[in-house]
């Protein structure tokens, strides 16, 4: 008899328990190990997991250990960088989730490893998910480099955060890579793990991940920090590029929701094509809804508009 598919957030958050379970004591220390859940639990948006899966269940999903892996693998990075991020050589932020950040709860020299034990941990998790099935094994070198792009010094997260050193930055680059290019690694994953074209589907991600910095920009001016989870005025405290600081909140807004539109009109043919664009407009736009920019309010998958 076949087993009901379980929803995408449980199967998220049961290789995420999986993976960070492995990651104890008496081989991790005690207190690293509490580091590297602190960083992982309680969940957070789980925008780029849920994105993948989305995308791999559009092109069939044949193999959900290998896409269930991905995306571990995608979120186990994506903590990773926010740990690092964190630290009081980049952002010095003292709260994350709402809750004290890494640095804070074990101290810097903790962080800095549970950041580097959580990008191991992602690899580890995604060689594992391939290592029953032979086709899993066969597509697994595709799915490795599109997740390895989404961090990487060439246009990756490490990019991105290497971009805040140079006296000058291109936005829209600088968006790409510290958040656009984990979008689409999660998107090009997605389908490499269904065993579908990635290349058909390049740029869905990284406009997704556009509109997402872009939103972030908002937050950080307009934002309670209390409904956030984290400090906001970072931009502007730190000089940091930012859409609203270049552009203007208005400015911003609209080119936020020109970044969505694009990103769904790039969802290429397949099964259940309008349902996806459905789904991925409600993933993407979960961390929108609460931000309203004065007398604009942003659309899921549209434009701003005025209110009354």
């Amino acid at each position: 008899m076949l087993s009901t598919p379980l929803p995408a957030a449980e199967r998220i958050e049961a290789a995420l328990q999986r993976a960070v379970d492995a990651l104890k004591p008496p081989t991790c220390p005690p207190r690293l190990a509490a580091a590297l859940r602190h960083a992982v639990f309680p969940a957070g948006g789980r925008l780029r997991p849920q994105l993948l899966l989305a995308v791999a269940g559009a092109c069939g999903d044949d193999l959900p250990r290998l896409s269930d892996g991905a995306a571990a693998a995608i979120e186990l990075l994506h903590c990773a960088s926010l740990v690092h991020d964190d630290l009081p050589c980049f952002d010095a932020a003292a709260e994350r989730r709402g809750r004290p950040s890494v640095h804070c709860a074990f101290g810097e020299g903790l962080a800095v490893l549970a950041g580097d034990g959580l990008i191991v941990a992602a690899f580890d998790v995604l060689a594992q998910s391939a290592a029953s099935a032979a086709a899993a094994a066969a597509r697994l070198p595709v799915v490795l480099r599109m997740v390895a792009g989404g961090v990487g010094p060439s246009g990756g997260i490490v990019a991105g955060q290497a971009w805040e050193a140079e006296p000058t930055v291109d936005l829209e680059r600088y968006h790409d890579a510290k958040t656009g290019a984990l979008f689409e690694a999660a998107v090009l994953a997605g389908a490499a793990a269904a065993g579908a074209e990635p290349g058909a589907w390049a740029g869905v991600g990284v406009r997704l991940g556009g509109a997402y910095q872009i939103a972030d920009d908002i937050a950080d001016v307009l934002a309670d920090p209390k409904r956030l989870g984290k400090p906001v005025g970072r931009d502007r405290q730190l000089d940091r590029p930012s859409a609203v600081r270049r552009l203007g909140i208005e400015a911003a807004t609209k080119l936020l929701n020109t970044r969505m539109e694009e990103a769904l009109e790039r969802i290429p043919a397949c099964g259940g094509r309008e349902a996806l664009r459905a789904q991925i407009a409600q993933i993407a736009a979960r961390p929108l809804r609460s931000l309203r920019a004065g007398s604009l309010a942003i659309r899921e998958g549209g434009s701003a508009r005025q209110r009354g």
